[in-house]
């Protein structure tokens, strides 16, 4: 039953553009899966724990045969569903180890008319690959800047300058702060974070500059890979100075259309580091709608943790100082930057 198998690079390269299929239970699609691939579950998450505990309390043989009654009468549907989806009759499909999931999906769409190729090791032999590819060697710039900077806007930039960007935060989908998870969709488990941020790394060359925002390892709840992160914290930080009250502005011009209970729920957050005096004024003020000094206040807390931040860190740090939050202009001081370091 065995089908045409391949190694984990030449899967991702052979895929590219095809169907690729992750045949497991939608739980552990949902955890983490290849980039790009869609789920088209043997068995569904019931039915996956039924064979488990079949498999421990009553051997092998029950759970297999247990597993054929439940796949039998889906087959039609899983033919229909590939034919739907598929461009040509190339099929790439994988599981959690390669095995008995993946073989046997593969076997029916060969058995079908179509061209399945399985992953050798399915998903865990994914994972390896996933998490390896973060140790490799980058040339990489971190952009630094105080709350408030606009240094997403400033990347954003820089990629329409054909630049080589790596936006963390959208990948994450949190700003990295107390408020980061305002207008933002819900994150994603570890591991899907980690195949995203894989997955754009992929695109890019090692051996040009990659510029990403210089944030903490951790962003919300989603962790940087030490692989990477390790390199961060050796990577040479350009950081760009913004004066105070444009960078209030920025905050207002980016939350004015936030919900104020959301808002209060953020500041409530960081209470203790505000201090009780600060979090009640705070508080007042967005009762008030006054956005400028509840800007002020917090900036002045995540000022204070920034520049604190900063002690600790021993790589090169470039300053470039800005009386513009104009993203264009600023973006062209990162980029003239750049040019001098090569």
């Amino acid at each position: 039953m065995t089908a045409n198998a391949l190694e984990v690079a030449n899967f991702i390269n052979n895929s590219q553009g095809e169907l690729i299929i992750d045949v497991r239970a939608p739980i552990e699609f949902f955890k983490g899966h290849v980039p790009n691939a869609i789920n088209i579950p043997l068995f569904e998450d019931s039915e996956r724990a039924e064979i488990g505990t079949l498999y421990k309390q009553q051997g092998k043989d029950t759970a297999v045969n247990r597993g054929l009654e439940i796949v039998s009468p889906k087959m039609t549907s899983f033919v229909n569903q590939v034919k739907a989806l598929c461009k040509n009759k190339k099929v790439f499909v994988y599981c959690f180890r390669g095995g008995m999931r993946s073989n046997s999906f593969a076997w029916l769409m060969n058995t079908s008319g179509l061209d399945a190729v399985i992953m050798k090791g399915g998903y865990k032999a994914f994972r390896n690959y996933a998490l390896n590819y973060f140790e490799q060697e980058r040339k990489i710039i971190l952009l630094g800047g105080k709350t408030g900077s606009g240094k997403t806007d400033i990347l954003k930039k820089l990629k329409e300058q054909n630049l080589q960007i790596v936006d963390l935060e959208h990948i994450a989908h949190h700003k990295g702060s107390a408020f980061g998870s305002i207008n933002e969709q819900k994150q994603n488990p570890q591991q899907e974070f980690e195949h995203q941020l894989y997955d754009k790394l992929s695109e890019l060359n090692n051996s040009k500059y990659i510029i990403i925002e210089d944030e903490s390892q951790t962003i919300g709840y989603n962790k940087i890979p030490i692989g990477l992160w390790q390199q961060m914290k050796q990577a040479t930080i350009l950081k760009i100075e913004i004066p105070f009250e444009l960078r209030v502005q920025k905050l207002v011009d980016d939350y004015t259309t936030v919900n104020i209970e959301a808002l209060k729920s953020c500041v409530i957050k960081i209470a203790q580091q505000l201090g009780s005096l600060n979090t009640k004024q705070c508080l007042q003020y967005l009762d008030d709608n006054n956005l400028h000094d509840v800007a002020r206040l917090s900036l002045l807390y995540y000022d204070k943790a920034y520049e604190f931040s900063y002690k600790n860190k021993k790589q090169p740090i470039i300053h470039l100082n800005s009386d513009t939050i104009d993203a264009t202009i600023n973006a062209q001081k990162v980029k003239e930057m750049i040019e001098t370091l090569k």
